[in-house]
């Protein structure tokens, strides 16, 4: 009898090293790639403020969705797939993950075409109910359409950067997220711009730039599969299709699919109800949610790491190993983003002085970041634990915790919107009391439901 058919069988030093080192040697790469796809986002922001103010606007009304796709391929579907592929291996089975790793492709590909579909059929109401109007929503259509037909290869690269992950092998889809940033920067700008030789195509060129480098980066990606690695044996000679191999992956990743799309509801609610302050209030209020997007990539890096050292623990019936990685994760997301939430309510200015030279829009900004900055890590704790979660395959408990973040800011924001005031600073206590009920609701659920 091979090993890879033993169960048990410690085919990972994941299963065996250190927690702390191994923990952080894996989410570092995560770290430096997710932060290079925060640059792509500030990078097309830059082309597309050249093109003009209605072009600007469009974007701000397409990006939630972009975001959305995003979180869920790669954050929740993907932290799916890489549990179910890293309990497989944890428990010596690699027949059983390589044809899993068959179904995440699969289900990549489908989902990504339903989601195109649905954003190209209904993206102008989307657009419309967001708030977009005239030129504005012409420009919003006539990009997101371009965008969202192309989300199959969205979803198709990260979720092969997801099964790459699962081998707990980071540094190839770390570096395949690089390549993908960096060529939608050279080539969105290019084809945006009308940069050198280029054509001028303006939002369409950006959109164009995003989904080449999807699909050049899923080809890399499925190379590496075919021949640079040996850990996996996909059976794409013998593409045979079972239930239960589609059902172990979205059992975890189809549920957790719940808590971005709580995350873009919540971040909408505060949107509208701070807008109604005037829009030196809204800008501020902008300034200080760009800062949290860069939170996600760190506590998003150290939380995608644990997944596949907790999914291999729990496959090798080490539970108490793979519960102190789970901690061990979310107190070091903790102790980073309370650093920096410090930080910035020492010092605000060190960010918001970045995007602005008006003194209202500063102070907004400066107001929102002393305010929220104690939240930080509460916030880095939570999303942490939930991708702990994913790789046990309990993922409840963080889902739930997002659910009281978003009914909090739900019903206390319509209480404020209703009282008046005029003050946006209510709204702001709001949102640092959105991060602190996110990150100990998290804890409890975690501490409280049984792995195994």
């Amino acid at each position: 009898m091979t090993t890879s058919n033993v169960p048990n069988a410690p085919i990972s030093p994941l299963l065996q090293g250190a927690i702390l080192p191994t923990l952080l040697r894996l989410a570092v790469p995560n770290v430096l790639a997710l932060v290079s796809s925060v640059l792509v986002g500030i990078a097309e922001t830059y082309y597309v403020g050249k093109l003009g103010t209605i072009p600007l606007a469009a974007m701000a009304i397409v990006f939630p969705f972009a975001m959305l796709t995003q979180m869920m391929s790669n954050g929740a579907m993907g932290g799916g797939v890489s549990s179910a592929i890293s309990r497989a291996l944890g428990a010596g089975d690699r027949e059983r993950a390589g044809t899993l790793a068959l179904h995440a492709i699969a289900i990549g590909a489908g989902v990504g075409l339903l989601y195109s579909l649905l954003f190209v059929l209904c993206g102008p109401l989307f657009f419309q109910l967001l708030g977009g109007k005239g030129e504005v929503l012409q420009e919003a259509v006539r990009y997101g359409h371009v965008l969202f037909s192309g989300a199959m290869l969205v979803w198709l690269c990260n979720t092969l950067a997801s099964v790459v992950r699962g081998t707990g092998n980071m540094r190839v889809p770390s570096t395949a997220v690089g390549l993908v940033a960096v060529l939608q920067i050279v080539i969105g700008g290019s084809l945006g711009l009308g940069l050198g030789p280029m054509p001028q195509w303006g939002m369409t060129g950006i959109a164009l730039g995003n989904l080449i480098a999807m699909g050049l980066g899923s080809l890399v990606l499925l190379a590496y599969l075919q021949w640079g690695q040996k850990v996996l044996n996909v059976p794409w000679a013998n593409m045979r299709f079972s239930w239960p191999m589609f059902k172990d992956i979205l059992r975890v990743g189809a549920f957790a699919c719940l808590s971005p799309v709580q995350s873009v509801l919540t971040a909408l609610i505060m949107t509208a109800l701070v807008a109604r302050f005037g829009p030196q209030a809204l800008a501020g209020y902008g300034i200080g949610q760009r800062l949290e997007f860069l939170l996600i990539p760190i506590a998003f890096g150290i939380g995608v790491a644990s997944v596949p050292m907790v999914g291999m623990a729990m496959g090798a019936r080490q539970i108490e190993r793979a519960r102190r990685v789970a901690w061990t994760a979310g107190c070091v997301s903790a102790l980073v983003l309370a650093v920096l939430g410090v930080t910035v309510m020492l010092a605000p200015s060190l960010w918001s002085a970045m995007f602005s030279t008006d003194a209202q829009v500063l102070a907004n900004a400066d107001l929102y970041l002393r305010t929220t900055g104690p939240g930080f890590a509460f916030f880095g704790l939570g999303l942490t634990l939930y991708f702990a979660s994913l790789g046990s395959g309990r993922v409840l408990g963080p889902i739930l915790a997002g659910s009281a973040r978003l009914a909090l800011v739900a019903v206390v924001g319509a209480w404020l919107a209703q009282s008046g005031g005029d003050s946006a600073q209510p709204l702001f206590w709001l949102v640092l009391a959105g991060m602190v009920v996110y990150g100990v609701a998290t804890v409890w659920a975690v501490w409280r439901t049984r792995w195994g």
